[in-house]
């Protein structure tokens, strides 16, 4: 082979694995935006059919007073006038007295409707996520109280502080773009 040929030869040789170069760059990057398309943003969200209500989620939280909070499913609720997430075991009367309520801050409200009907609310300002008034609502009656992470109130941590706490490993990523969880014996045997 000539001189001449070499070179012309060497510079093909050469240009060709330049390109290759550049493609495989090239298929790379692709790869990566269709990665990161196919990525789906998860959140931390609290289980209600492994929650056990130790009352962690209220002190592990970054966030004071938690992040978590309680919330009321009114479709399961009996609307009781002796409600076992309000009044505490034994009550002195069936009344909104502090002695009475179960709730350590008073976030669960109780508001006549029709005798012998109340309803109850959460009011989320007061609400520390202690668990006391879904501890009672699911040992006597009929569990319409339950706790989630609100992820309008929630940092994002990478690692939740609460979920390293939890004894119950009830804490897991759920997809952002369905951030709750209902208990399967509410929404007829599907987790949601």
């Amino acid at each position: 082979m000539s001189e001449k040929q070499k070179k012309t030869s060497g510079l093909s040789r050469r240009n060709f694995l330049k390109m290759c170069g550049i493609s495989a760059i090239g298929l790379a990057g692709a790869a990566m935006v269709f990665k990161r398309k196919q990525f789906v943003e998860t959140v931390w969200q609290l289980d209600p059919e492994k929650c056990i209500q130790c009352g962690r989620c209220a002190t592990a939280c970054v966030l004071t007073p938690s992040a978590v909070k309680c919330v009321h499913c009114f479709a399961r609720c009996g609307y009781c006038d002796l409600c076992s997430g309000y009044f505490v075991q034994k009550p002195v009367a069936l009344d909104t007295g502090a002695e009475n309520q179960l709730c350590p801050t008073g976030a669960l409200k109780r508001t006549f409707v029709e005798d012998p009907y109340f309803q109850y609310t959460i009011d989320e300002e007061l609400c520390i996520g202690c668990g006391r008034c879904v501890k009672g609502c699911g040992d006597f009656g009929n569990g319409s109280l339950f706790l989630q992470i609100r992820h309008n109130r929630c940092k994002h941590c990478n690692e939740c502080a609460i979920a390293v706490a939890c004894p119950a490993d009830a804490f897991k990523r759920v997809p952002a773009t369905n951030p709750y969880l209902m208990r399967s014996d509410v929404t007829g045997g599907k987790k949601t």
